[in-house]
């Protein structure tokens, strides 16, 4: 997959975490009049800036560094690491040498003692990390001197190394701190080319850049990122130059296509919209509801209708163009098989089309987040396209505090979808020992064969074998959906044309802290 700016596109995609503005010329709330000063809207915040529970750890934090980091074809590179690891045992032992020189911002020079700190407080069963069983595979972290990081693996885990952009924290600081609670959560300290300057929850947070960053001081002095969670209003405050970036929907940013003052940046992703089947719903927990759901959903109409074009049908949690994708699982509507397979489990059509089964209707509610038009607009199609099959699907738009205590057993509307390797969300997102997780397995999805192949695919360091694993994954989703996979977005972002080195790489579904245009802001430098 490649990603690549273009001008006056009428594309784009919305994501849970994905938002971005930057001030207009001239100066806008949060911004200032040059292009030193950039501020960046987003559609939600993060509940902490911490990687002991979690954040940055796909990479891309520009407060924190891991030892490696990717590029902008998402190749692994060496960030405080001097170099890539050297690997010994059978695929067992990974070692790191740090780079010379590096300080926290604080100060305070980086050591292997930090590295060691930070893992080993992420695998604590006591820190609240959900993403924990990312890092199943090892057994031991240990320093060696004060340079060098030994990580000693259960198993050969093929794809390592990526897991270790996970931002490195400093010990002297966090290790007097609860990792769940304590200030840290939201006074960062790190090795990254920015420093949090100031965050009030809910409204901003504002960085500034780090004079001593190791890569150099950024030619950004500061970037704002402003909290605006409503697409509408973030087109609003584009058009009226309070920002002048964003990303949005297809229709709203077709507004902008002949704007000549600014820029249109469009990214393929890994991102993908699909329904939660919840298996303790009485409805959705039957697998004949969830076959039909599969056949009757018309993939190709979301894509053009929704999208606008700017991505492709879903027909797994893998996009078609991946290596990984299962050729020969694409497939069209057919609202015949999905009548089928439901009179064949006993769902009979009722006087007013929707189906029965010992007198419980084929009736679910359907959540998506509030504010989030693309999410609603798949929602509304999903529903309508249920309907055909007697299937009767309510919607209904909530935030996510309302959202998450519900979703054990109501639909949800969700966006999921990992960059690096295929074991990368996969693994969270369906095996069953994570049912119930946080957002972990929604659905609480629970298949032998699945959980089968994704051990096999985390195990084994045989490409083929891991090949194979996840082939069969793939067809399984489609005999026992756990998931009704909708469609793969493309993110589009429009921004001021002030800058140089802008560029994007093929994201995640998480973007807009991280991913985006700005990816790499440490590197921008103004135009001349």
């Amino acid at each position: 997959m490649t990603s690549r700016p273009i001008r006056g596109a009428a594309v784009a995609a919305a994501v849970a975490l994905g938002v971005t503005a930057c001030s207009a010329p001239g100066g806008g709330a949060d911004g200032g009049d040059s292009a030193e000063a950039v501020v960046i809207g987003v559609a939600s915040e993060p509940e902490t800036l911490s990687p002991l529970l979690g954040y940055g750890k796909d990479g891309n934090s520009k407060i924190f560094d891991g030892l490696l980091a990717r590029d902008a074809d998402l190749e692994l590179r060496p960030a405080l690491a001097k170099a890539l690891p050297e690997v010994a045992d059978g695929g067992r032992t990974y070692t790191y040498t740090l780079r010379e020189g590096v300080e926290f911002s604080d100060g305070e020079p980086l050591t292997s003692a930090d590295v060691v700190f930070t893992y080993r407080t992420v695998l604590d069963a006591k820190t609240n990390n959900t993403a924990r069983s990312e890092l199943d595979a090892v057994k031991e972290v240990r320093a060696d001197g004060d340079d060098k990081v030994v990580f000693t693996l259960k198993y050969p885990y093929a794809p390592f190394a990526g897991r270790t952009v996970l931002p490195i924290v400093p010990e002297h600081i966090a290790r007097e701190q609860d990792p769940n609670s304590g200030s840290f959560n939201t006074e960062p300290v790190g090795t990254g080319p920015y420093v949090l300057s100031a965050w009030s929850k809910g409204e901003k947070l504002t960085f500034k850049a780090n004079p001593t960053y190791w890569g150099g001081a950024p030619k950004v002095k500061k970037f704002t990122m402003a909290v605006i969670d409503d697409d509408d209003v973030r087109a609003t405050r584009l058009r009226s130059g309070d920002l002048d970036g964003a990303v949005l929907p297809p229709n709203l940013a077709a507004t902008f296509k002949d704007d000549g003052a600014r820029r249109t940046y469009q990214a393929e992703s890994y991102d993908y919209r699909t329904v939660t089947l919840p298996t303790e719903n009485e409805v959705t927990g039957d697998r004949a509801i969830r076959q039909a759901l599969d056949a009757a959903v018309d993939r190709e109409a979301m894509v053009d209708k929704i999208l606008d074009g700017a991505g492709h049908p879903a027909y797994g949690p893998l996009p078609t163009e991946d290596p990984w994708f299962a050729r020969g699982i694409e497939r069209p509507q057919d609202l015949g098989r999905a009548g089928r397979i439901l009179d064949e489990a006993g769902w009979k059509a009722g006087a007013d089309g929707i189906r029965a089964k010992d007198g419980r209707k084929a009736a679910f509610t359907l959540l998506y987040p509030s504010g989030d038009k693309v999410r609603q607009d798949h929602a509304l199609a999903y529903a309508s396209d249920a309907k055909k099959a007697g299937i009767e699907v309510k919607v209904e738009s909530a935030t996510w505090e309302v959202i998450e205590p519900r979703m054990k057993n109501t639909a949800v509307l969700a966006g999921f979808g990992s960059t690096g390797d295929p074991d990368y969300g996969l693994y969270t997102m369906l095996h069953s020992s994570l049912a119930g997780d946080g957002f972990n397995n929604m659905g609480r999805y629970d298949n032998p064969a699945v959980d089968q192949a994704l051990d096999t695919g985390r195990r084994t360091q045989d490409e083929a074998a891991r090949k194979t694993a996840y082939d069969t994954l793939q067809r399984e989703l489609v005999k026992d959906p756990g998931y009704t996979f909708l469609t793969h977005i493309d993110h589009v972002y429009v921004l001021a044309d002030r800058w140089d080195g802008l560029t994007t790489q093929v994201e995640p579904h998480e973007h807009g802290f991280a991913s985006g245009p700005w990816w790499n802001i440490e590197d921008w430098q103004p135009k001349k």
